[in-house]
């Protein structure tokens, strides 16, 4: 269940997010990447380094919002930040000893999305099941 749900939690975010229509799927999804960065910040146990990320990633969101690399590359650093919590930090949700680990795992699902440029998988299942019908 450590790898289980926090791939199904990736891929129900990717469902989720697919009923939004372009261009407000790719903006909600930039929102959502500024939102991962300032995750630590109540209390996330690395100090000054906290705001330093929030701001990094806070950079890469805007960039995001025209930009579904700049999405990818934010769940990536994000994924990156949520180990160093793992290993030396606190976790993301403070009474879930593992929560960080669980994220580290979940968000590289939703950047290989981002990366394919954040496509509808809904559009892509009913175009599928058209295709099989008119077959």
């Amino acid at each position: 269940m450590t790898v289980i749900a926090p791939i199904a939690i990736g891929l129900l975010y990717v469902v989720l997010s697919s009923l939004l229509p372009e261009p407000h799927r790719r903006r909600f999804n930039a929102i959502m990447v500024a939102g991962a960065g300032a995750a630590y910040l109540s209390g996330g146990g690395l100090g000054i380094a906290e705001f330093a990320f929030t701001a990094l990633l806070t950079w890469v969101a805007f960039r995001g919002l025209e930009s579904w690399t700049f999405i990818g590359i934010g769940w990536l650093l994000h994924t990156a930040w949520d180990v160093v919590h793992h290993l030396r930090g606190e976790p993301i949700v403070p009474f879930a000893e593992h929560s960080s680990l669980g994220c580290a795992i979940c968000d590289p699902v939703i950047a290989v999305w981002a990366f394919m440029g954040g496509p509808s998988v809904i559009d892509a299942v009913r175009s599928r099941v058209r295709r099989r019908s008119r077959a």
